[in-house]
């Protein structure tokens, strides 16, 4: 089970694979890159449709030293936890263009 199938929070957004609005579901997975002196984080969703993905910023351009060491740990290690608390976050979800329903 994905970790918004189980919070009843429905995600639209634009899919650039199917060329429409689909519902996307939390993959649970993180993307962390490094640039430099700063890190990008993204909570990744994927398309229900055709599984094209849509990655959700959660940290932009941010120092390492700037993200509480037990939370970014837990976003290079994938955690399903983390991944369900943001993606339950109306706030986060909203602030990411998302369509709820």
């Amino acid at each position: 089970m994905y970790p918004t199938e189980s919070t009843g929070i429905r995600v639209y957004h634009r899919c650039g694979g199917c060329g429409k609005k689909q519902e996307f579901i939390n993959s649970g997975k993180f993307r962390v890159n490094a640039n430099g002196k700063s890190v990008d984080v993204w909570l990744i969703y994927r398309c229900k449709k055709c599984k094209h993905s849509w990655n959700l910023t959660v940290y932009e351009r941010t120092k390492p030293c700037k993200i509480p060491a037990d939370l970014f740990e837990a976003f290079e290690a994938n955690d399903m936890e983390t991944a369900f608390e943001y993606g339950r976050n109306i706030d986060f979800l909203k602030k990411n263009n998302a369509e709820l329903k």
